[in-house]
């Protein structure tokens, strides 16, 4: 293959990569190793700028072997870190961030021996109280994915419950990166919960952007207040077939993943706590937890490194 095409693929793994000199040539190594097989030594030497003493020493570097009791700490530390968040995929992806190159299997298995598990996600609450406004189409037709940031977005409401008592959270996401774009938690399902997050959301875009927002058949998006905010906006409003809850998958995933991670099998000792808890974990999902999907990045660090490409 020619030396363009190596480029090109080159350039989309090296870009924003380790802020350090030696992070930035240690993670060129791992691409050039991940890429050799297709292309020569000499042609992917050339477009990372690596110079060639320093690929093997990084090289020897990485194929040292890292003994199972040194792996099960780096495990164990990732594992706890993320509050049992990670499974082993997600492992492997971060261990890859350390620049330690190991079979998925491998950190499976000794996950298994140290008898570490990801939590298991629980089911879903419906906001749908029939037709009480104007139901929008389905645009998005499970269209899930953006080319850009601020083109298309999903946003649903869930319930949490604390000693008798219920928390809303009502979030926009954003399909290119999974990014939580704004959110409102409150303890009352009032239509604020979604008019506020829709006008904190609508005051970060630039003059140009027009998102499509999608959302199911709720009864505060078929509100005229909200839908009046959109037209004012420019926003185009989607909606899901009634009673079709995979219409907006991407918003019933990342809930899925919010209460398995920090509210099932958890104990808050009211609504407040609850509450920070949201809000905290919302703030290390977009910044910090790796999604597999974004290259192991975290939804705001690919928003980033798509912007310095662009």
């Amino acid at each position: 293959m020619g030396l363009f095409t190596c480029r090109e693929r080159c350039l989309k793994k090296v870009r924003s990569l380790g802020s350090s000199q030696k992070e930035k040539s240690k993670d060129k190594t791992i691409v050039v190793e991940e890429l050799k097989a297709k292309y020569s030594l000499q042609h992917l030497l050339k477009v990372t700028g690596l110079p060639k003493s320093v690929y093997y020493y990084h090289r020897n570097t990485l194929n040292r072997p890292c003994s199972n009791t040194d792996l099960r700490v780096k495990i164990r530390n990732i594992y706890h870190k993320h509050k049992g968040r990670y499974g082993y995929r997600r492992i492997t992806c971060a261990l890859r961030v350390m620049g330690l190159v190991v079979n998925h299997k491998r950190v499976q298995r000794l996950m298994g021996e140290l008898g570490l598990k990801s939590k298991v996600r629980p089911k879903r609450y419906k906001s749908y109280k029939g037709e009480v406004g104007r139901i929008a189409e389905n645009v998005l037709q499970r269209e899930f994915t953006a080319k850009k940031p601020n083109q298309k977005w999903v946003t649903d409401v869930t319930e949490f419950k604390v000693n008798g008592q219920k928390v809303y959270l009502s979030p926009i996401i954003d399909l290119f990166n999974q990014e939580v774009v704004s959110y409102e938690v409150r303890a009352s399902v009032t239509l604020p919960l979604v008019t506020d997050m829709l006008k904190a959301a609508t005051a970060k875009l630039l003059k140009h952007e027009r998102p499509l927002i999608h959302s199911d058949q709720g009864w505060q998006y078929q509100n005229k207040q909200y839908q009046r905010h959109l037209k004012e906006h420019g926003l185009i409003q989607s909606m899901s077939r009634k009673g079709n809850c995979l219409d907006n998958a991407v918003a019933e995933n990342f809930f899925g993943i919010l209460k398995t991670e920090m509210y099932h099998n958890e104990t808050f000792k009211d609504t407040n706590e609850l509450i920070e808890n949201i809000k905290e974990y919302i703030d290390y999902y977009n910044n910090e937890r790796i999604k597999l999907k974004l290259k192991g990045l975290s939804p705001i660090q690919y928003r980033n490194q798509a912007l310095v490409a662009a």
